[in-house]
């Protein structure tokens, strides 16, 4: 009788081990893959999934996208230059079966080929491609990757590249290339203002030597700006060519008076 309490607790705990063994909840992002005496028999879930103990066997695999980041990379572009990259990448299982039977590890395996497919598609362009072009480069290692993970039930649907570092000398280059352009931009720049003010002024004089009044009225607008600025008497001597027009038609008058 003494015996009965832990023979009856060894059946509960029991009978809880098989309950727990044969049922399974799935959340609405998880897939069961079941295994029976070793053999696939399909995906399962989401929600209750009951299993024959000892007998199937479930491997969970969630189907949320995967952010994983590529470690730095060493990489030699074409042109010979010693650079440092690392990117991320975007995926996600879509064929929760082949992911567990076609590879062991699929998050391993698809790290390990994010990482070659990322020097060697590097190692093929040249640095100016890589500073540029990133979009594309982006879209080639998506393309490239994705066929490679492909069988594995794995759809990659973003790559990006985070970060090229240059080598200490490549940037002071750069810096130098940067600075020289920036200078010439300035100088086409100046040069052009200083044409268009040339342009300006030619047609200025043209319009002042066809217009004697004009020149006149300038002239004594260059001194009333001398006056308002200098609070001292100023004395400029007036060429007889700018009062001609007027003492000419003070003239006239006096002529056409006469004559009536």
């Amino acid at each position: 009788m003494d015996n009965l309490p832990i023979t009856l607790i060894i059946v509960v705990v029991f009978i809880i081990y098989l309950l727990g063994s044969c049922i399974k909840i799935l959340n609405e992002y998880e897939r069961g893959v079941v295994f029976r005496l070793g053999r696939m028999v399909g995906v399962r879930g989401p929600g209750l999934i009951l299993l024959v103990p000892f007998i199937e066997k479930m491997v969970k695999v969630s189907l949320r996208t995967v952010v994983m980041d590529v470690p730095p990379q060493d990489v030699i572009t074409q042109d010979n230059v010693s650079i440092k990259v690392n990117a991320v990448i975007y995926f996600r299982v879509i064929q929760p079966e082949k992911a567990i039977v076609e590879v062991e590890n699929f998050l391993m395996a698809t790290s390990q080929i994010s990482q070659t497919t990322l020097r060697s598609v590097l190692g093929q362009s040249e640095l100016d491609d890589l500073l540029g072009q990133r979009e594309k480069i982006n879209q080639r290692l998506q393309q490239i990757i994705d066929n490679q993970t492909e069988p594995w039930g794995i759809k990659v649907s973003t790559v990006e590249v985070k970060q090229i570092d240059l080598p200490q000398e490549m940037q002071r280059a750069m810096a130098r290339q940067a600075e020289a352009e920036r200078e010439r931009r300035s100088k086409v720049i100046s040069a052009e203002g200083e044409f268009q003010a040339s342009q300006r002024l030619a047609d200025a004089a043209k319009v002042l030597s066809e217009q004697p009044s004009a020149l006149t009225l300038r002239y004594l607008q260059t001194l009333r700006e001398i006056a308002v600025e200098n609070n001292s008497t100023t004395i400029f001597p007036v060429p007889i060519d700018l009062i001609t027009p007027f003492l000419n038609q003070v003239f006239k008058k006096d002529t056409e008076h006469k004559e009536g």
